[in-house]
């Protein structure tokens, strides 16, 4: 067996982050009486974060900044004056409360429990992700759930690699394959920390990058057909 340990990412891989932002961003909207249009806000608020959070992977805004700022930022966006502290309160307290897994996670996650060491690597918030990941269905098929918050450190960094395997007590590079879905925090950070990496690529993009992962998959199950090779 090539592998021992595997690595997941866990928001847009294993699960549902898109699902869980449209319904935490709508509560959130409407717990503050703004008229909401899901076509119209959504897609700036879309736009906002995915921004903000590479400009997090980049050092250029700390975690705690990053949680209030994108709200600020959206207010302005929408030239709709709300408490920007209080409307991050909200939508994280939503987003905490919606957890939703990918037809496939479960199933996968299950099988591969019993011969592979698996652990989560996530760049996240530890009150949101704690809720949505360590009390999710699959959490006990994990020894271990790395929240970059948590150890400040994230994806690409090698730290956050080495806090995962120094929670799991372990140090053969070799046998550890990191799983996620975007090129920049998970197979960057995988390649930064030396080890082998698996681009998830359910919509089948075209990798115009200088970043290139030891495998690609579009359907969550292939990944059993590399393990067994």
């Amino acid at each position: 067996m090539k592998y021992e340990v595997i690595i997941f990412d866990a928001d847009d891989t294993l699960f549902d982050f898109k699902k869980s932002e449209k319904e935490a961003f709508k509560n959130a909207m409407l717990e503050f009486d703004i008229e909401y249009d899901e076509n119209h806000h959504l897609k700036i608020y879309q736009d906002i974060n995915s921004a903000i959070w590479k400009e997090f992977e980049l050092g250029l805004i700390t975690q705690e900044e990053l949680k209030v700022e994108r709200f600020k930022r959206l207010s302005h966006k929408l030239s709709t004056k709300f408490d920007e502290n209080e409307f991050a309160k909200s939508y994280m307290k939503h987003l905490a409360d919606a957890s939703f897994l990918f037809d496939e996670s479960a199933k996968l996650i299950e099988g591969l429990h019993k011969d592979y060491t698996l652990t989560i690597v996530t760049n996240g918030l530890t009150d949101v992700q704690n809720k949505r990941i360590r009390k999710s269905v699959i959490a006990n098929y994990f020894k271990g759930v790395v929240i970059s918050e948590e150890v400040r450190a994230a994806k690409p960094s090698r730290e956050i690699f080495e806090h995962a395997l120094k929670d799991i007590k372990y140090t053969d590079k070799s046998k550890i394959l990191m799983v996620g879905d975007s090129l920049s925090s998970d197979i960057q950070g995988g390649i930064n920390f030396g080890i082998d990496t698996c681009w998830y690529n359910p919509r089948k993009l075209l990798n115009s990058t200088n970043i290139i992962p030891t495998y690609e998959i579009s359907n969550l199950m292939e990944l059993k057909d590399i393990l067994e090779k």
